[in-house]
């Protein structure tokens, strides 16, 4: 088998595997509950992925065989209107099906579909580019979902914060107490001119960070690492949800709908102290830790608070991925090899949360900033729009959703190894919570 071949088969197996271990612990029962429009029973993400790389084989001539079984193909269409039938999603939790059963057995059947598909493009030397790309699309589409999953999961369970069948992963580890000493704090000045936005090394990449392309950035001040726990709770406690003059028209408006005081999840049961049930357990704010579970709009009345700003997607990535050393651009902060558990808290450390600011030292940028990648997902202030002589490489995928979106950057302790890039560019409405989403501030330099 050829050495591409051979990796995307092993990422295949790797990445299902992964699923089944996030699936795994669940009972019957919390697999098809959903506890809010914005997310998905886990059965239905299990079978989706599924259905999505049967629709690769499809495209490719390839037959399942599934039309004698009770599937339900049209229950798992998320929303490609090229498939026709769909199940708008705030109604996928009224349909528990596919069973847990039948998902499992139609999981099986199409991964032995699919190897053998793997194997036929290797007798047939049939792996071109454009195959290449599909197959690597349902990888990267899976590892999305188990990220997602993992959003399900936390809203569903929140709503039992005192019962004692949490959640618990298959594998997690402790946080590793960590000696966190003369960790540089405040921002650092990044330099302006002209800067080649997107996706410019090798390996797979998605359509919307292509191609890259040049913009002008004045200079400007990025803060070193994400804003904590205890910095935000000075926000909350001056006032910040109080006061309308730090907010955006419609994130008032919402605050006001919806009673916001606080972070999701952040709780005060002694009224005293700030706790949150999360997959650590219910426990006290961790003061150092990122902030996580907030909306743009809570990230953007809180810069406006401190006097700064949230920075454009082009301004962190910049931050993220330039050496003047090089002279260019590199895959990660912190260079080019492939993140590990000494650069970044991603979804194989198994923390399941995020760490302490300063955690990983060795994951830094060129120009100082840390956690640039993992623990939290970071908001922009960049509306999410197509790159000019943008081409779409698999349409309703990243192209449909152009308008009414954030930017958000840098992946999350749910975020898998394989997936994330300084380039990865994520993509919610400014309202929403249940990612694993913080930021950090910007200003300009006058």
């Amino acid at each position: 088998m050829s050495s591409d071949l051979e990796e995307i088969c092993s990422e295949f197996n790797r990445v299902r595997e992964t699923t089944l271990s996030i699936f795994q612990p669940l009972s019957i029962e919390d697999s098809v509950m959903q506890s809010d429009p914005f997310g998905s029973p886990p059965n239905w993400h299990l079978a989706h992925v599924t259905w999505f790389f049967q629709k690769i084989l499809e495209k490719y001539g390839v037959e399942i065989g599934v039309k004698e079984t009770k599937m339900n193909l049209d229950y798992l269409n998320s929303y490609y209107q090229k498939f026709q039938s769909i199940l708008p999603k705030s109604e996928r939790g009224r349909y528990p099906r596919p069973t847990v059963s039948e998902t499992r057995q139609y999981r099986v059947n199409v991964e032995n579909v699919f190897l053998g598909f793997l194997n036929s493009l290797q007798s047939r030397d049939a792996l071109n580019e454009n195959v290449k790309y599909d197959i690597q699309l349902g990888n990267q589409h899976e590892m999305q979902h188990q990220e997602l999953m993992i959003y399900d999961l936390q809203h569903y369970f929140n709503r039992f914060p005192d019962a004692s069948d949490n959640y618990k992963p298959k594998i997690m580890k402790n946080q590793q107490s960590r000696k966190l000493t003369n960790i540089p704090m405040g921002a650092v000045e990044i330099p302006g001119g002209i800067y080649d936005l997107g996706f410019s090394a090798h390996g797979f990449s998605y359509d919307n960070e292509l191609p890259e392309h040049k913009v002008y950035l004045n200079p400007y001040e990025i803060d070193r690492h994400p804003v904590s726990n205890g910095d935000f709770v000075k926000f909350i406690e001056d006032g910040g949800y109080e006061n309308y003059r730090y907010w955006l028209a419609d994130g008032w408006d919402l605050l006001k709908a919806n009673e916001w005081k606080c972070p999701l999840y952040w709780e005060k049961r002694d009224g005293k102290n700030w706790s949150k049930k999360d997959f650590r357990g219910l426990t006290q704010i961790n003061l150092t830790e990122p902030v996580v579970n907030i909306s743009y709009f809570e990230a953007d009345a809180y810069a406006k608070w401190i006097g700064k700003r949230l920075p454009t997607e082009a301004e962190w990535e910049k931050a993220a991925s330039w050496n003047d050393d090089l002279n260019r651009k590199t895959k990660y902060p912190w260079g080019d090899d492939p993140p590990n558990q000494e650069y970044a808290n991603l979804l194989e450390s198994w923390l399941w949360g995020p760490s302490p600011i300063g955690s990983f030292p060795k994951g830094k940028s060129h120009y100082g900033c840390y956690e640039m990648i993992g623990d939290v997902w970071e908001w922009t202030s960049s509306e999410y729009i197509l790159y000019p002589a943008f081409k779409s490489r698999f349409p309703e995928y990243t192209d449909k959703w152009a308008i009414g979106h954030k930017v958000l950057r840098g992946g999350s302790f749910a975020t898998p190894r394989c997936q994330i890039r300084n380039s990865y560019r994520n993509y919610f409405k400014p309202h929403e919570r249940i990612l694993f989403a913080g930021f950090r501030c910007a200003k300009d330099i006058t």
